[in-house]
């Protein structure tokens, strides 16, 4: 019979792996608390409409990319591919956004269709923050500053560059639009295949496309900045007047879209070169209309999103990540001798009862002192137990310390117990 093995692009996290994943989410929680952010929870499967309305029904994610089926009323369902629209879905539906402020943050998996490669796939995962009920450009700033302080705890700040620009209100948006089909029409022939597509279709994103024919006739394509509204170069201006002061070094890249419908105003991306070709790890910007969109009252909103995956990979390939996150235990009892495994169950407990949360694990299933001292070493455990007859008798524990050259020795157990907190 054939192993089932996971689908292509769905990948498990291995228990090798998972203290990093934790790392980075402790870290970004910690942050998020000092900012005042609640935590949030969304399924992970919404309504297929939801998407259609709030990402666009002609970029790519809605027409190619979602993972949509019928549930068996015959309703169709979508797992999310991203989640701002359930989190705006949530917010409205249990009152928490209308004439209020609220900044939410969430975490968990997202599925789109596409190609699997490095760091990206198809079931993904994502950090969001959304602030609701903000009109000025203060929060725009927030966000940045809070993003550029977790660069800074994670020891990324010097491999991430950051960009922003504005692509204004809905009217400027088609106005601008309106003289870039215009102008690209001229040129649609030699436009590459995608492009060609969304001339049609997405014009903005032909901006953000890859092709070096394509970027060659953008050159000379009209300026966004000549369409902006006055509200939103004011407060354009404003969101770099906070970012000035506050010292978080910035770019304006006036070829700066976003790949969903709901947009307007301030649009922003972190971007690095350190995973070869340059990437996005984090990107958002503002969507004052989306609440509206989806059924709600008028509301101010703001946020982003950033790629785990993305994130690890940099930790990896910089080696940032902390050599203590792959300390698996404090310490390890070996048990030898008969009736030793009864005694090295007590101590043990004893150790977890501490108000320090020692780590401890237990050597099961027996084996010799070469074996288990062997286990010992491989848990990355500082120190090992040993329990045998002598201790037993006595009520002695024997510490043998893995990570130095300090000399074993041989102690009463409630000596022992006392001084753990000064041995950590």
């Amino acid at each position: 019979m054939a192993r089932i093995q996971a689908i292509r692009g769905m990948n498990d996290v291995l228990p090798e792996q998972t203290p990093v994943w934790r790392y980075l989410e402790d870290t970004a929680r910690a942050l998020f608390e000092q900012y005042g952010v609640e935590e949030i929870r969304m399924p992970i499967v919404e309504q297929t409409e939801l998407f259609k309305r709030s990402i666009g029904e002609v970029t790519d994610i809605v027409e190619k990319e979602m993972y949509t089926f019928e549930d068996r009323n015959g309703d169709s369902l979508t797992l999310r591919p991203e989640g701002t629209a359930g989190c705006v879905r949530a917010g409205e539906e249990h009152g928490l956004l209308f004439n209020q402020v609220r900044r939410l943050w969430y975490t968990g998996p997202m599925f789109r269709h596409e190609r699997p490669q490095k760091g990206r796939y198809r079931q993904f995962h994502q950090i969001g923050l959304e602030c609701f009920g903000f009109n000025g450009p203060d929060i725009d700033a927030e966000l940045i500053i809070l993003t550029a302080r977790l660069w800074q705890k994670l020891g990324l700040s010097e491999h991430v560059e950051l960009q922003l620009n504005s692509i204004g209100s809905a009217a400027a948006r088609q106005a601008y639009k309106n003289a870039l089909v215009d102008y690209l029409s001229q040129y649609k022939d030699q436009l590459d295949e995608d492009s060609q597509r969304r001339l049609d279709t997405n014009p903005l994103r032909i901006l953000d496309s890859k092709d070096p024919k394509t970027q060659e006739i953008l050159v000379k394509a009209p300026e966004f900045s000549d369409y902006l509204d006055d509200e939103s170069k004011e407060h354009f201006a404003g969101l770099c007047q906070y970012l000035d002061r506050a010292g978080i070094a910035y770019v304006v890249n006036p070829r700066l879209v976003r790949g969903l419908d709901y947009y307007g105003k301030t649009v922003f991306e972190w971007v690095t070169t350190s995973l070869g070709a340059q990437g996005t790890v984090c990107a958002g910007g503002r969507y004052d209309g989306l609440v509206e969109q989806l059924g709600g009252r008028s509301t101010p909103a703001v946020g982003f999103a950033m790629g785990v995956e993305r994130l690890i990979l940099m930790l990896e390939t910089l080696d940032l990540v902390p050599a203590s996150l792959h300390d698996r235990a404090d310490f390890y009892i070996c048990a030898l001798g008969e009736g030793s495994s009864l005694y090295a169950f007590e101590v043990a407990e004893l150790l977890r009862d501490l108000p320090q949360d020692v780590r401890v694990v237990t050597h099961c299933g027996g084996g010799g002192f070469k074996a288990q001292m062997k286990k010992a070493d491989k848990s990355t455990a500082t120190f090992a137990l040993l329990l045998g007859e002598d201790e037993i008798q006595q009520r002695t524990v024997t510490v043998k310390p893995l990570r130095s050259d300090q000399a074993q020795k041989t102690l009463p157990l409630d000596d022992f117990i006392k001084s753990v907190p000064q041995m950590l």
